[in-house]
């Protein structure tokens, strides 16, 4: 009878605007692959290479962790700190005390801010049609 191959990782969910990123993390050699494809080849700028590390980097686990990232919607940069927020959460249930470090670089908290909806009789959230007097 063959046995199941034990595969050990954690998950770890990130959410930002409308982006939503599984994370999951290996021990490894901190190689970081996004929807099937390398980190340097999925982010195009730097800025948003650095954030998805950043976790990483504050607990000194760029070399010792393998993260495998699953992120559907929004923007490059909303994606970006969703797999931040995803690999911080996952790193902190791999180790609780790297909870002081993650919570001071703020890597713990969900930025909250959505896109307000449209308002009906406005031409947008905020925005109100031009106001003619005569």
């Amino acid at each position: 009878m063959a046995t199941k191959k034990e595969v050990n990782f954690i998950w770890g969910t990130g959410r930002r605007k409308t982006s939503v990123a599984r994370v999951r993390l290996f021990d490894g050699s901190g190689s970081i692959q996004v929807n099937k494809k390398d980190i340097d080849t999925f982010f195009g700028t730097e800025k948003e290479r650095q954030r998805v590390r950043a976790a990483l980097k504050a607990v000194d686990g760029e070399k010792s962790f393998d993260v495998l990232v699953r992120v559907h919607g929004g923007g490059y940069s909303a994606q970006a700190d969703a797999i931040s927020l995803g690999i911080a959460r996952a790193l902190l249930i791999k180790n609780s005390e790297y909870e002081p470090v993650l919570r001071e670089g703020k890597f713990l908290t969900r930025d909250s801010r959505e896109v307000e909806r449209k308002k009906p009789g406005q031409k947008g959230a905020r925005k109100s049609f031009q106001f003619s007097k005569r």
